[in-house]
């Protein structure tokens, strides 16, 4: 299963993109648990702000990939095989921040050649500063 969490917008309105393969985390039943207790349904449209991000999360399920990836507390598949989000900078909150925090650190470590300096935008508190 692929997750991917683009962030556009902000002061530049550059584009930055993570991504990982959940089957390769050493914990992906916790990916899966987190996937699927998301409330994807939940999210409301918010207006744009300027100078704010905006956050799409999307998983998929690859080609390949096995069709009943089940959620470890329930005997269901999880479904559907793709979900996707649209989410403010405000909105980035409890499970929806767990989950851009955990794709950033996994993405940048499956990279050793990844020199990125560290984001100060995704600080909890980096705007509080300014």
């Amino acid at each position: 299963m692929l997750v991917i969490v683009t962030r556009s917008g902000g002061f530049a309105g550059l584009r930055r993109t993570w991504s990982v393969l959940v089957d390769e985390q050493p914990d992906a039943a916790a990916w899966l648990v987190l996937l699927a207790e998301l409330p994807w349904d939940d999210v409301l449209p918010q207006p744009q702000q300027p100078d704010r991000f905006v956050y799409l999360i999307r998983y998929e399920r690859q080609s390949g990939a096995p069709a009943d990836l089940v959620h470890p507390h329930t005997p269901a598949p999880i479904d559907p095989p793709e979900r996707e989000a649209t989410l403010a900078e405000q909105q980035l909150q409890g499970p929806w921040r767990e989950l851009v925090d955990k794709v950033r650190t996994a993405d940048s470590t499956t990279r050793p050649d990844s020199r990125r300096a560290p984001d100060p935008s995704m600080a909890p508190d980096s705007r509080a500063a300014h």
